[in-house]
């Protein structure tokens, strides 16, 4: 069974949002060990300069690359990332599984993005849409994204 690690910047702060990754949490434990990790989010002043920004990124850089190992295999979700078809999605994490990596690790940053060297040691940038969403919302996505790609690749009926 594959491992899935979902490294986070911040915590879910809704109920709706709670019980929403409960849900697919709770669904994804037949086809996997997943594992949501929270980090603590840098802290910024009300309006950070760039500077502080970027300061705050490596700062979370840090602890977000302390979590993966050298041999996962890691999903930077990211703006400027490739957008794939839940069809895609599935087709990459299956290659991922016969390729041999043991873990795969989906990275959310905080409200400014990822530090450049969490993009780089990503094997896929990965971009939900061209629209912007807050990024509690995205870890729904993504953990519903991770469930349809299961039942797609094990013939389920949730995809259509």
């Amino acid at each position: 069974m594959i491992n899935v690690n979902v490294i986070c910047i911040g915590k879910l702060k809704e109920d709706y949002l709670r019980s929403a990754c409960a849900e697919y949490t709770k669904r994804l434990n037949a086809f996997c060990k997943l594992n949501v990790i929270e980090l603590t989010p840098a802290r910024l002043p009300e309006n950070p300069n760039d500077s502080q920004i970027a300061s705050a990124l490596a700062d979370e850089a840090d602890r977000i690359l302390a979590k993966i190992s050298n041999s996962d295999a890691v999903f930077a979700m990211c703006i400027e990332g490739k957008m794939l078809s839940s069809e895609a999605l599935s087709a990459e994490i299956d290659k991922l599984g016969v390729s041999g990596f043991g873990t795969v690790c989906f990275i959310i940053g905080g409200s400014h993005g990822l530090d450049p060297r969490v993009k780089s040691r990503a094997k896929i940038r990965l971009s939900m849409s061209p629209m912007t969403f807050p990024h509690q919302l995205a870890r729904v996505m993504l953990l519903e994204q991770i469930y349809r790609s299961f039942m797609i690749s094990s013939g389920g009926k949730y995809h259509k």
